[in-house]
């Protein structure tokens, strides 16, 4: 009992360790995100998105590089797309883009797992688009497509055009900074949480050994190499799946599987599966129908498992393939260095951010009445006890 509490203790502290590393790195890249999506007029793109081609699908890319990162939010605004006639690859990739290409997944993968990870999120960000592009023009479901399109048609909602200079010199462009920054927590945050919990426990109670048998590096020696990195990227997604955490909250859970040992390959297809998780594969359910999902499902399974063998083959080849090892995040997480003086800073920065939110609020009238209960909410929830219970055993042993 007094080794579980220990254990215990020490996952709990880790795991707020993950949060106050990642602080002020969530907050900057969601101020970055909010000022784009207040300043920049996505309709003007949205009306070159209805064709094949590489227009389409760059601006389909750039369009969802500038959005949310939330998952959810990612599949209803491709949903939006699609209902306003952009084409199905350009709504995937726009899938790809929001989670993979944003800003704010940058900067925390930068600070968990270091600039070699950066630079493969972002190559295979791209490598992804494309491959799930030539593989929706090569297998082309179109009867179901289009009954799918037929059924969402009638939901688009409309979009205000504006002049992006006008609105940057207005009170009323940085209120909606404000409100687009606590939009963005609302629905990021729960995820978030969920997926720090997750990884602080698994780094103190799930052994290395585990996951190195998972993603058979226990055989490296005993089967070929090209194998075990084959393994891994199949294995990633499925990894990924059981954890059901989007993109936000899967970077922790990568840097316990970097510390283990696993392989570049496992790694980058577990960052890139967040699309694949079940409870989003049930939201493209519930707007398209289950063959469509999993269509849609099934191209991302196979562009993810060949970008993370490229990248990985890639990166061998050029002799920079990060070294299996968790990155600085997960060690003296609260020491006294640049990482207090940044949360601190950006800590007033998110106060001014919620201050204009509020003054937005009451300048267009809006209330702030909460919606049905979800099951994630309780986990939520379960997640707060077990922390602060956590940190109470932590500082109390």
């Amino acid at each position: 009992m007094e080794d579980f509490l220990r254990l215990y203790g020490e996952a709990a502290k880790t795991a707020v360790g993950f949060f106050w590393k990642a602080g002020w790195a969530f907050i900057m890249g969601y101020a970055i995100s909010a000022m784009i999506q207040a300043f920049v007029p996505r309709q003007r793109m949205t009306a070159h998105m209805g064709s094949f081609g590489f227009q389409p699908i760059a601006l389909s890319t750039i369009f969802g590089a500038i959005s949310s990162s939330c998952s959810f939010a990612a599949l209803a605004a491709a949903r939006s797309l699609v209902a306003k006639g952009a084409h199905w690859i350009a709504g995937v990739a726009f899938m790809f883009a929001s989670t993979n290409l944003v800003i704010e997944l940058g900067i925390l993968i930068l600070i968990f797992l270091g600039w070699q990870y950066l630079v493969a999120e972002l190559i295979g960000g791209l490598l992804l688009i494309t491959i799930s592009a030539v593989l929706m023009r090569l297998f082309y479901p179109r009867r179901w497509l289009e009954e799918a399109r037929e059924s969402v048609e009638h939901d688009a909602p409309e979009e205000e055009d504006f002049s992006p200079m006008q609105r940057m010199r207005s009170r009323e462009g940085w209120r909606l900074v404000g409100h687009h920054f606590v939009s963005e927590w609302k629905m990021v945050w729960q995820e978030v949480l969920i997926g720090f919990t997750i990884a602080g426990f698994m780094k103190v109670f799930v052994p290395a050994e585990f996951w190195q048998t998972i993603f058979l590096m226990n055989l490296q020696g005993q089967i070929p190499d090209v194998l075990i990195a084959l393994e891994n990227a199949v294995v990633g997604p499925f990894v990924a799946a059981l954890t059901f955490i989007g993109s936000m909250g899967n970077i922790p859970l990568a840097t316990v599987l970097a510390g283990s040992g696993v392989a570049f390959a496992g790694i980058m297809a577990f960052i890139y599966s967040d699309l694949m998780v079940p409870p989003l594969v049930k939201v493209n359910a519930k707007y398209y129908g289950w063959p469509v999902a999993l269509y849609i499902a099934g191209i991302m399974f196979v562009s993810i498992v060949i970008t993370a063998l490229v990248l990985h083959f890639g990166f061998l080849a050029l002799g920079i393939t990060p070294e299996a090892t968790a990155g600085d995040a997960a060690h003296d997480q609260f020491a006294v260095d640049y990482t207090l003086f940044l949360n601190v800073a950006f800590a007033v920065v998110a106060a001014g951010l919620v201050w204009l939110h509020h003054r937005h609020k009451q300048a267009v009238g809006l209330s702030g009445g909460h919606g049905a209960r979800t099951f994630q909410d309780y986990v939520t929830w379960v997640c707060i006890g077990v922390l602060a219970t956590g940190v109470v055993t932590y500082l109390l042993k």
